[in-house]
């Protein structure tokens, strides 16, 4: 919002001047003119003594995580360097997005400019620029400007706690199922086999050689690898389009899969998040990158597109876990929802008919609604799982 240069008493200054002069001359008292003219004069040299000097500024800003979830709180610090005719005296003010909110004001001059952030909205947004309100002695006029650069700011999805998955679905889903050909590390992945012409002497497995009788060399051995699918059906006739405020229910949805994700993750699994068109969002392989690139990813994520065969998603190779969220689901839809082969198909349905879920339900999985509120997502989570869950470590 665009202030005006005069005060609220810069503009009662003005006008009661103005109107002491048309009354000097009514009643010809110039005793009342020379004050309607003080009166007028005051604050445009006010105006002058605020609005002239030039002055430049930096600013730079410090926040205490990279990435700011929903719900959660960052501290900012403000290093703002003004290059000035003598110290102003004012308010500043950093501009917020809607995406936070905080009481970014306070007193200038002052040794520190801090304030604590909470991320309310995800998405990337725009903090600042850093705005200084000076006024004169008097009170009577005002300057507001804007300094320094804007910096990025990125809100990802709240997450919530969730139960582990049953050691049951642990192994089905993961060594009986699926097979990685990544390589183990350490020496704990290592077999011996017989030697073969080109072998290196120095992988010679002397304590299998001497069981054995016969050379044998160290060999990697492939790691059986569980696998796990995030699908989240961000389809366009699945939610309601979006408006200003975001959907709640799409949000709900968007922090299961985050959540669902980091379970699956400390399960043991090799997680795949991908949409309903098989564009991948994120993968999480164990590295502390893989985590914030899928947050960033599913900071930004929208309904859009159109939903395709779950089996062509998923691919060729089932995977153990495979978590399916999606918002409307009609009935023909749900006729024509497969499994995949996963070995513990899950689904979350934001809006749902009981024939559909029902259908559902006879396919394989084991579906649940998904609440509008995060508060609710553990015990939906809770309500799905096919065995008793182990508690956490």
């Amino acid at each position: 919002m665009k202030r005006r240069p005069l005060t609220g008493r810069g503009w009662g200054c003005l006008l009661s001047g103005i109107l002491l002069m048309i009354a000097a001359n009514i009643v010809s008292a110039r005793p009342l003119l020379y004050l309607g003219v003080l009166l007028v004069a005051l604050p445009l040299i006010c105006l002058m003594i605020v609005r002239v000097p030039r002055r430049r500024g930096e600013v730079r800003r410090q926040i205490s995580t990279d990435l700011l979830a929903v719900g959660e709180t960052s501290r900012v610090q403000v290093r703002f360097d003004l290059w000035a005719f003598g110290v102003p005296n004012g308010i500043w003010r950093d501009t917020l997005p809607t995406a936070v909110r905080g009481e970014a004001t306070g007193a200038y001059p002052q040794d520190a400019l801090r304030y604590d952030l909470e991320g309310v909205r995800r998405g990337i947004s725009v903090l600042g620029p850093l705005m200084l309100r000076t006024t004169d002695p008097f009170g009577l006029a005002q300057r507001e400007q804007a300094f320094g650069d804007t910096r990025t700011i990125t809100v990802i999805p709240q997450t919530v706690a969730l139960d582990p998955l049953p050691t049951k679905v642990g192994a089905a889903g993961g060594t009986a199922q699926t097979r990685s050909t990544r390589i183990g590390q350490g020496a704990d992945n290592l077999i011996p086999r017989p030697y073969a012409a080109g072998d290196s002497r120095r992988r010679i497995h002397w304590r299998a050689t001497a069981h054995r009788g016969s050379l044998m060399v160290r060999q990697e051995e492939e790691e059986a690898s569980p696998d796990a699918m995030v699908v989240l059906d961000r389809a366009a006739d699945r939610w309601d389009r979006p408006g200003d405020e975001p959907d709640p229910l799409f949000e709900s949805a968007v922090t299961l899969c985050a959540s669902v994700a980091l379970r699956l993750a400390q399960d043991g699994y090799s997680v795949d998040v991908v949409d309903s068109s098989g564009n991948a969002l994120g993968a999480l392989r164990g590295h502390e990158e893989d985590r914030d690139d899928l947050m960033i990813a599913l900071a930004m994520v929208a309904p859009r597109g159109e939903t395709h065969d779950l089996r062509s998603v998923v691919g060729s190779t089932p995977p153990g876990p495979l978590v399916l969220i999606t918002g409307r689901l009609p009935d023909e839809d749900a006729e024509k929802l497969s499994t995949a082969g996963a070995a513990a198909p899950l689904l979350f349905a934001a809006e749902a008919s009981d024939d559909a879920m029902s259908t559902v339900r006879e396919h394989g999985w084991r579906p649940a609604p998904l609440p509008s509120s995060a508060v609710d997502l553990a015990d939906t989570w809770a309500s799905v799982l096919p065995f008793q869950a182990v508690p956490h470590v």
